[in-house]
């Protein structure tokens, strides 16, 4: 670090304490009561989730502070064996009723973490914030954290959370733990197995020998821990291959007439709407088509058509697949816009330090909503 970035913190640091010892309990209780409308004062109490989804198409919320990940972490690893067991061992699962799946043991290690991250001798988050806040200003070292520093944050937060669940169903499906899984020792998650042959997975191909083969990069039959993660999350890769496969799938999917292409309407009624939800720019209003309702969908649905023949391939629709099967780094980047916005007290665009001891909260509230929708995603408080 240069010298003047440590003249810079501090100076902020200085700036932080003064903030911090001029009434840290009365401002957390403001935020409480401004941001729930009214009703008593009361201080913030952080939860962690008590409820975990497996699917490895569903996207996963990922905490802010790595600590929290780690306890959410433990605590998912412990449901998951639990699952696994269940799935695995009947015979032992049969022995075990119902309300055992709550055992006692694992229920007091769950509160004893909340307790932790409540009790504000051991977990302040102010502090916390304080120490992390170094760790995200670091392009530049300039005293602010940009919307790309927070959103790189959580792209690294996330790789590791989606790696160790990688790791983890690795070492379940590598049954001769030779480091790599072939098709014949993988078995598709119990999810889709007990579903039916007519579900989204099974239509798309999801787990079959023809995805396995398109996440083998280097073609030897067998899948790495790379190329299994490629598997399990399909729309992170960089892998090409596989990312045709992804666009043939949609054209599968989408190709009503069953002609094997997308024509314009088939795009119109089902691709379209799914794109323009994911836009960060809007189309261009002086097109041609403006005047109609069908526009927008015709100029895309033109600059995607290479060939101009009137459909859309799986090649052609390699530009736009990001955009139909999101990336992490666009929930990375949505999490990121979330915070800036509630934390931004100057909007300006970034953040300082006092901006978020200003408002801690909003680093242990930003998560995406827990249900049953894969395709509706939003924020609410996980405080109670």
């Amino acid at each position: 670090m240069s010298k003047a970035s440590v003249i810079l913190y501090i100076t902020v640091g200085i700036l932080v304490l003064f903030l911090v010892s001029y009434s840290p309990k009365n401002k957390t209780d403001h935020d409480h009561h401004h941001h729930h409308g009214g009703g008593h004062t009361q201080h913030h109490r952080l939860k962690l989730r008590s409820s975990f989804n497996f699917k490895p198409t569903r996207h996963d919320p990922i905490p802010f502070d790595p600590l929290v990940a780690d306890m959410e972490r433990r605590r998912e690893d412990k449901e998951w064996e639990r699952q696994h067991i269940d799935h695995s061992h009947p015979e032992l699962a049969a022995h075990d009723p119902a309300p055992g799946h709550e055992s006692q043991p694992e229920w007091e290690d769950f509160m004893d973490a909340e307790d932790y991250l409540n009790d504000e001798e051991k977990f302040n988050v102010t502090d916390r914030l304080i120490s992390l806040f170094p760790k995200l200003d670091v392009s530049p070292t300039d005293g602010f954290v940009t919307e790309s520093e927070l959103t790189e944050w959580n792209m690294q937060s996330s790789a590791k959370e989606v790696m160790h669940r990688t790791q983890r169903d690795m070492d379940v499906h590598d049954r001769n733990k030779d480091g790599f899984i072939s098709f014949s020792e993988y078995e598709p998650p119990s999810w889709v197995r007990n579903s039916g042959n007519d579900t989204f997975g099974y239509n798309m191909g999801w787990w079959k020998e023809e995805h396995f083969n398109a996440s083998d990069a280097n073609g030897d039959g067998l899948l790495n821990l790379t190329e299994f993660n490629d598997f399990l999350h399909p729309a992170d890769t960089k892998n090409h291959k596989l990312l045709l496969w992804l666009c043939k799938e949609e054209v599968r999917e989408r190709d009503s007439d069953k002609d094997g292409k997308i024509g314009f309407e088939e795009f119109y009624h089902g691709l379209f709407d799914t794109v323009r939800n994911y836009e960060e720019d809007n189309h261009n209003a002086t097109h041609p088509y403006h005047d109609l309702p069908e526009g927008p969908a015709k100029q895309l649905f033109s600059q995607l058509d290479k060939d101009g023949d009137g459909y859309l391939s799986d090649v052609e629709l390699l530009p736009i697949i990001s955009k139909i099967h999101p990336t992490e780094h666009y929930y990375a980047k949505q999490q990121a816009d979330y915070i800036i916005s509630q934390a931004d007290s100057d909007k300006d665009g970034r953040l300082t330090l006092a901006e978020m001891i200003e408002h801690p909260y909003v680093f242990y509230s930003a998560i995406f909503n827990e249900d049953d929708s894969d395709d509706d995603y939003g924020f609410h408080d996980e405080f109670r």
